[in-house]
């Protein structure tokens, strides 16, 4: 059974290829289940870690593709890097403003 707090931090976690232009928040962990990349899960997963989308680090979306939405582009810390949305979905983030 979950307590109140543990169910509060949950709802404040999604994945960060749902958030709009002008989001902040902090990496919580990558969850490559069921994304619908081309790539495998561990693929996907370690090109995730190699472009800096590590637990902790600081992410913004600075930039929506003008078809879909899609890429995006992200600020990881001080990097500036383009991901497909559904690449994005992996990553799952917290709010900025709600830690």
């Amino acid at each position: 059974m979950m307590t109140m707090n543990e169910e509060i931090d949950t709802r404040r976690h999604m994945p960060l290829g749902l958030a709009r232009r002008g989001y902040r928040g902090v990496i919580q962990h990558l969850d490559t289940t069921d994304v619908g990349s081309a790539l495998s899960g561990l693929e996907l997963e370690s090109r995730l870690l190699e472009l800096g989308f590590v637990e902790g680090a600081k992410v913004e979306i600075l930039h929506e593709g003008i078809v879909g939405r899609d890429p995006i582009a992200v600020r990881v810390d001080n990097v500036t890097i383009a991901v497909r949305r559904r690449e994005a979905m992996a990553i799952i983030v917290s709010d900025l403003n709600g830690l």
